[in-house]
């Protein structure tokens, strides 16, 4: 691209930034007990320089007595010892910076863990006291209180209630381990405020905003009306009680009140709403810099479904002051290696899906071992840790498939993850051609690709435009100059006019095969 783009503003850093999302379990371990730690991603801050990514997103590394690995804080201001101290933050964050590289944290508001003081404190105090006020408690149904207060699901699987010895219930949207905080408390609002201060007085970058559509809950909690939970993070729409109330806008905008006093910084929204004006909500002026809008990651590999999810997040934030922000794989959903197809064909098409995600206008996220072309495993039953494998009673294997250790080196587990001999979850034989070593040497490999693909990003400037394209494909320029045909015809297409800067698979006869992308510059 020879264009030379206009740099966007300092504080606006993130509209069209890189974000590597480092699962701190399995990025990478500094010392021997198979947990990757801190440690482990400070010595491979350079890796991640050379791969090119503008920003890390590293998730909940805090206090934990780990029921859903992180997500259940037990002080949302210090570190967990599994993965270092506070100093080790701060070195990551330094190091970090100096490469260039920005640093954006988990922020967890919507419960805590049954550890913190705070609950243990609800617990031992006893129904009415004000230590309860600070989370759901309710008393149960029927003449002695045995019944949950409402028929609310657990998203986790299961009730969403939990009765304490004293009679009372408590909520909880996730697992047992994780109560509901209630956001109506002025102590409640005032800690995530707390919290904010800390990390952003720390010098980190922004937050990626767990559960960012919970927090406020239907006054009066009256029952929902579907009959179960069909699926992790399903919507079930604007008339689920439990999620995307009007009263959760307040609380976006108390967090953008404390992040415009620390220029340069962003919240991004977990926000898992079907519908894009629902979406747009969260991203006015005075809420969330952006939010994730997983249409592309839920997307099939078939050509409309994908054309319409591009046109959907594009139209979902075209009236809001936030930029598009794609999303492939995380630590919630299958990688999109094996939603693809698994194998050859999962990896020939994520080739193609990544110059796709790449090419688009606004942020992108990348989920650590996607520039490895990483698939999901398939554990044995004894190694699966995940709460919902445990709260579905053994019917949902859980996200531990997509959350093994990241192959970094050698040709056995663990491929120079950890100095120990084993992992948090097993690592599989066979991985030798996907460790980062073998991947680096190699012009051809998921890893140059992203390389490569995240370099030549750096010069696509423009709105994107829909442009001709044969039968079966899709074709789109962005104002740099940029053209991307993606061939999803059944058969090889011939290359668009220009000078071919990137492809996923051979050009060199002047076509494109089927599941490939192509990156032209006009």
């Amino acid at each position: 691209m020879t264009s030379t783009p206009t740099a966007p503003a300092p504080t606006d850093w993130w509209r069209d930034a890189v974000f590597y999302q480092v699962y701190i379990r399995s990025f990478a371990d500094g010392g021997d007990d198979g947990v990757g730690d801190l440690a482990g991603l400070r010595a491979r801050l350079p890796e991640l320089a050379e791969l090119g990514v503008d920003a890390l997103w590293i998730n909940p590394f805090f206090p934990s007595p780990m029921a859903d690995h992180g997500y259940d804080v037990a002080d949302p201001r210090d570190v967990e010892p599994v993965f270092g101290d506070l100093a080790a933050f701060d070195a990551v964050l330094a190091e970090a910076h100096a490469l260039g590289i920005k640093v954006t944290i988990d922020l967890v508001p919507n419960h805590t863990s049954d550890q913190r003081d705070w609950f243990v404190a609800a617990l031992a105090a006893g129904p009415g006291s004000p230590e309860r006020a600070r989370y759901v408690f309710r008393d149960g149904k029927g003449p002695d209180g045995a019944e949950p207060p409402n028929n609310w699901p657990s998203i986790f699987g299961g009730p969403a209630w939990t009765r304490v010895p004293d009679g009372q219930w408590y909520l909880h949207l996730f697992a047992p381990e994780q109560p509901d905080l209630d956001f109506t408390h002025p102590e409640v609002l005032a800690d995530l405020e707390e919290t904010l201060r800390f990390w952003l007085d720390r010098g980190v970058d922004g937050f990626r905003i767990d559960v960012a559509h919970g927090m406020a809950k239907a006054p009066g909690l009256p029952d929902v009306d579907f009959d179960e939970e069909t699926g992790l993070f399903d919507d079930h729409g604007p008339d689920d009680p439990r999620l995307d109330q009007d009263g959760v806008h307040d609380i976006h905008r108390l967090v953008r009140r404390v992040m415009d006093a620390y220029p340069a910084t962003m919240t991004v929204g977990e926000v898992w709403v079907s519908s894009e004006e629902r979406l747009a909500r969260y991203l006015r002026p005075d809420e969330l810099h952006s939010a994730f809008n997983f249409r592309l990651l839920t997307a099939d590999w078939e050509l409309e479904s994908l054309r319409a999810a591009v046109v959907d997040s594009l139209d979902a934030v075209a009236a809001t002051p936030a930029p598009a922000c794609w999303v492939l794989s995380n630590h919630d959903r299958p990688r999109h290696v094996t939603r693809y197809g698994d194998g050859e064909l999962g990896t020939r098409r994520a080739r193609a899906a990544a110059l796709l995600q790449l090419a688009l206008p606004g942020m992108a996220f990348v989920y650590n071992g996607d520039e490895l072309g990483m698939p999901d495993v398939d554990l044995p039953d004894e190694a699966l840790t995940d709460p919902v494998w445990t709260r579905s009673g053994g019917t949902e294997r859980g996200r531990d498939a997509c959350r093994i250790p990241v192959p970094w080196s050698g040709t056995e587990p663990p491929y120079g993850f950890t100095t120990g001999d084993s992992t948090w979850l097993p690592m599989p034989t066979g991985w030798a051609g996907l460790t980062a070593q073998a991947q680096a040497a190699d012009p051809d490999s998921m890893l140059s690709l992203y390389r490569t693909a995240l370099r030549l990003r750096r010069g696509a400037s423009g709105d994107l435009t829909w442009l001709p394209a044969p039968e079966g494909c899709l074709a789109f320029g962005r104002g740099s100059g940029l053209s991307v045909l993606l061939n999803l015809s059944g058969a090889p297409v011939p290359l668009p006019g220009g000078r071919v800067l990137l492809a996923s698979a051979g050009v060199a006869d002047g076509h494109l095969p089927h599941d490939a992308a192509v990156w032209v510059q006009a």
